[in-house]
């Protein structure tokens, strides 16, 4: 059997309500998350031992091969799937780490969709959620990569979303910032609610309304993110003073920030400016779905 492909999209968090801390430590959230064009790229040799080779520019941040989320993927796979063929994986890492992108998460289910291709699953399979639930709060929504609402801990996701199409500049200014201090800088209590605008069902299928209920519910982890590494405010503040830009938003729990403007043309002019203004920034223009 021939090499098989996948693309592990970006996912970018449009908003991030955190709505509580359970007793048991986790946090409650709801997001409208979309994924980008821009993608890590995943490969898989069928029947070969199970092992993984990073490259791509982002392999060294990437950190060892064998602490990989696609390999623990693969081995929840197995466990769920006795008797599943397997085979050795080659990431080209293109995202930043670390960086609010579930760019992690987003390997590691595309491990689980090549592994149900490898092994006539379909994609719907309760399996692929399970193996993906067991790696992360951020690996289901990324299984079948389309805008969607996720809540709780990661595992309640809405049927996926028609959004009006996005155009987007991605900036990442290449500072790592660990999801667990993040959370650990909010500071919620066990047992504590955090009040909030709450998402409505449908989404608006005209941009501008979509923009404007954008506007309206923030990313709860921006405040404490920008504590632990403030040139995300500073690339914040210089998007936002920017002519094209509609709405700028930090994703997930940070460092990359985006914007969203009207089209591609005006994602194609904003990044050349940022990039040629900040040579050493992670910047890329997309479409969110």
């Amino acid at each position: 059997m021939d090499k098989l492909v996948a693309r592990a999209p970006a996912k970018i968090n449009l908003t991030l309500r955190v709505t509580a801390r359970r007793t048991d430590g986790f946090h409650e959230l709801v997001s409208l998350v979309a994924f980008a064009g821009t993608a890590d790229l995943l490969s898989l040799e069928p029947d070969q031992p199970l092992a993984l080779h990073v490259d791509g520019p982002m392999a060294e941040a990437a950190g060892p091969d064998e602490d990989n989320l696609v390999l623990r993927a693969a081995q929840a796979f197995a466990r769920l799937v006795p008797g599943a063929r397997m085979g050795g994986f080659r990431l080209v890492k293109r995202l930043p780490v670390a960086a609010g992108l579930g760019g992690g998460s987003a390997d590691a289910a595309a491990a689980l969709r090549l592994l149900a291709r490898l092994n006539g699953l379909e994609g719907d399979d309760p399996r692929l959620f399970s193996a993906a639930a067991h790696c992360g709060a951020d690996v289901p929504v990324c299984v079948d990569p389309r805008a969607r609402l996720m809540g709780g801990v990661g595992e309640r996701l809405s049927a996926p979303l028609e959004l009006p199409r996005l155009a987007g500049v991605l900036v990442n200014c290449r500072v790592p910032v660990p999801t667990a201090d993040v959370f650990r800088a909010l500071a919620l209590r066990a047992g504590e609610d955090l009040p909030g605008p709450t998402h409505p069902t449908d989404m608006p299928q005209h941009m501008g309304e979509l923009i404007a209920l954008l506007s309206a519910l923030p990313n709860d982890l921006e405040p404490p993110a920008k504590v632990i590494a403030p040139q995300i405010g500073r690339v914040m503040d210089l998007l936002a003073a920017q002519p094209e830009a509609l709405l700028v938003r930090m994703s997930g729990s940070g460092a990359t920030a985006f914007a969203l403007v009207k089209d591609c043309h005006a994602a194609a002019v904003l990044a050349r400016r940022i990039a040629a203004a900040q040579p050493e920034w992670w910047v890329r223009p997309t479409i969110l779905r």
